[in-house]
């Protein structure tokens, strides 16, 4: 079950089960491409205040005190949707991140160490590709199709979007579900390439979406 923050009502904060120090964990997840940003305790109070507010407040364990979340740091959370488990015993946070940075190092995400690495973990497939397009952008490889379609510019880019377009089309008109998603992955991965090009951020697109969306 879900509810928006902007319908307290719908969020049976009585109902929710606490631990035995009175705490739920919050998991809190960027909006747009579902990249989970951080973990952190709530108690009533925090979720309460969570609610009102519209932005994310917790509860510190080591100063056992309430945190308004980048109050010090400006980096703020506005919550997009408050979800609970099917237990009631655990949250899900969805928020506009301000600043993009949501741990205290400087990352974008807590969870940012990979195998040696520093780098936020994207949650969904089009923001992955695009990752993988935008490293062949900045370190060229000669042997990668990427790199070449980067390479001829937006006269070899748009070529290939327009000729995917006409795939869509020819694939939905036959009505053949495989090859629609087949040409669909072709057209939007062109895209991307298109977006690489012209260094446009596909979270910019994200964003227009959820604008269209309200």
């Amino acid at each position: 079950m879900s509810a928006s923050v902007s319908r307290p009502t719908a969020v049976p904060v009585e109902q929710i089960r606490y631990n035995e120090q009175g705490l739920v964990p919050a998991i809190i997840q960027d909006y747009l491409d579902g990249t989970v940003l951080m973990m952190a305790w709530m108690n009533r109070e925090s979720l309460e205040k969570t609610i009102e507010t519209g932005q994310t407040w917790f509860w510190s364990r080591s100063r056992s005190a309430l945190w308004h979340k980048g109050e010090t740091s400006g980096h703020l959370q506005q919550v997009k949707s408050l979800r609970y488990d099917c237990d009631s015993d655990a949250l899900l946070v969805t928020v506009e991140q301000q600043g993009d940075i949501a741990c205290h190092t400087g990352e974008r995400s807590c969870f940012h160490q990979i195998a040696g690495t520093v780098k936020a973990p994207l949650a969904d497939t089009l923001s992955q590709v695009f990752e993988v397009i935008c490293d062949r952008r900045d370190y060229p490889n000669p042997e990668s199709y990427t790199c070449k379609l980067l390479a001829g510019g937006d006269n070899q880019i748009l070529k290939k979007i327009g000729e995917e377009s006409a795939e869509v089309v020819m694939a939905c008109k036959d009505d053949d579900a495989g090859a629609i998603a087949g040409e669909v992955a072709d057209l939007l991965y062109h895209t991307l390439v298109a977006l690489a090009h012209h260094n446009v951020d596909i979270r910019a697109v994200y964003r227009k979406l959820q604008e269209r969306r309200k």
